[in-house]
């Protein structure tokens, strides 16, 4: 029985088709243009793959709820071109079978506790530092959604004694986007992350917002474990100096196992950069089930 992974991402949209274990059995990279130039291209990779069902973890803003008239758009998204795009809505037209849908982050996550070092936990948080920032909850076994869904990467952080540096983001300037991204690391320093890696002092910088984002969800959300991921996060020298961070700022507020061993708590992403795909078979493997229980 094979499944359809979809990682819709904004520069590429990642099609694979999967097996129930998580074996990857092919995928393809299909570059995020226009709906009417990317979106058929999507459903003929997937029409003759005998897939039973779908996962969809797609970019943001959208729309989770079910009862909702716009479920299943991609709705007030910066990608002008994919505004109030209703993506499940022209994939369920058009392949018919049962889908799952959620967030690109929350797609990593759940490959991450389903398939990755992570599985089985119930309380986990993932964060995707790059391009953007954003991040996935699952809270007590079930992703968390609410009014709309989380927005991590808009948090808003006290700068650095020693950074005069405003923030990228167009929004909030100093959020966690704005002073912590890829982008924000190459408008602060006139280069990219890649090009500074034997600077010391900008990895300290970096580490101490990013320690300062986990600060605030450690103590809002509660997590057994937090798991980084996204291009930033390849520079692998940041992971001590975030822990270290995340210790001097926490001041032994809270005194737990998980926060004893930060080398276990604060990890990288496991699966090969897989997280997404993975996270959308098992998006897939729920919708079937959902969808055989209703035609009981």
């Amino acid at each position: 029985m094979y499944y359809g992974s979809l990682e819709a991402g904004g520069t590429k949209m990642i099609c694979a088709v999967c097996e129930e274990d998580g074996k990857i059995i092919e995928q393809v990279s299909i570059p995020t243009l226009s709906p009417e130039e990317t979106i058929p291209k999507i459903i003929d990779y997937f029409k003759d793959k005998d897939i039973v069902a779908l996962g969809v973890a797609c970019f943001g803003p959208i729309d989770l709820h079910k009862d909702s008239k716009t479920y299943g758009y991609i709705t007030s998204t910066p990608k002008l071109k994919w505004q109030n795009y209703p993506l499940i809505p022209t994939l369920q037209k058009a392949l018919s079978i049962p889908m799952g849908f959620d967030t690109d982050v929350n797609g990593s996550l759940l490959g991450e506790i389903s398939f990755g070092s992570s599985k089985g936990l119930e309380n986990a948080i993932y964060i995707t530092i790059g391009t953007g920032i954003g991040g996935g909850v699952i809270s007590n076994g079930k992703l968390l959604h609410g009014m709309l869904h989380p927005e991590l990467g808009h948090m808003l952080l006290v700068p650095h004694p020693k950074d005069s540096f405003a923030g990228n983001c167009p929004f909030h300037k100093n959020c966690f986007e704005g002073m912590a991204s890829g982008p924000a690391i190459e408008k602060r320093y006139g280069k990219k992350g890649i090009e500074l890696v034997n600077q010391k002092e900008v990895w300290e910088i970096e580490a101490y917002y990013i320690g300062q984002a986990l600060c605030n969800l450690i103590l809002t959300l509660s997590p057994e474990r937090i798991i980084l991921g996204g291009g930033v996060m390849h520079q692998e020298q940041l992971f001590p100096l975030i822990r270290k961070e995340v210790a001097a700022q926490l001041n032994d507020y809270l005194k737990t196992k998980e926060l004893a061993d930060l080398d276990h708590y604060i990890v990288p992403a496991s699966l090969n950069d897989n997280q997404g795909i993975l996270g959308c078979l098992q998006l897939a493997i729920d919708a079937k089930k959902e969808s055989s229980l209703n035609l009981r």
